[in-house]
């Protein structure tokens, strides 16, 4: 006989809870990030764009390989929510908040 355990509900919860952190989480990480990259590297607009869309994809893998690193997923959110408030102040430190950025 196996001594092979099988899962609880408590291991699918959390396993499902990593992978929607996963998915919205470092999706949010990645599109502020890209945001404010966009905002802040030197040169003509296009090209800064285009850097920060590029970088977004190794962004979010980062932030999903943290979330299934991380001991428990209480500080894989804690982080990921830190991340999250950091790039939010400095958006808003680069000016994306105020009128007429987007123009």
């Amino acid at each position: 006989m196996s001594a092979r355990a099988t899962p609880k509900l408590a291991d699918w919860m959390t396993v499902g809870g990593r992978v929607l952190l996963a998915a919205l989480g470092g999706y949010v990480v990645a599109a502020l990030a890209t945001a404010f990259l966009a905002l802040s590297l030197p040169g003509p607009k296009a090209e800064a764009v285009s850097a920060a869309t590029l970088a977004s994809f190794a962004i979010m893998a980062a932030a999903i390989i943290w979330v299934f690193a991380a001991r428990t997923l209480a500080r894989a959110a804690l982080v990921l929510g830190v991340a999250v408030s950091a790039l939010i102040f400095a958006l808003w430190l680069a000016g994306a908040f105020s009128a007429g950025v987007a123009a």
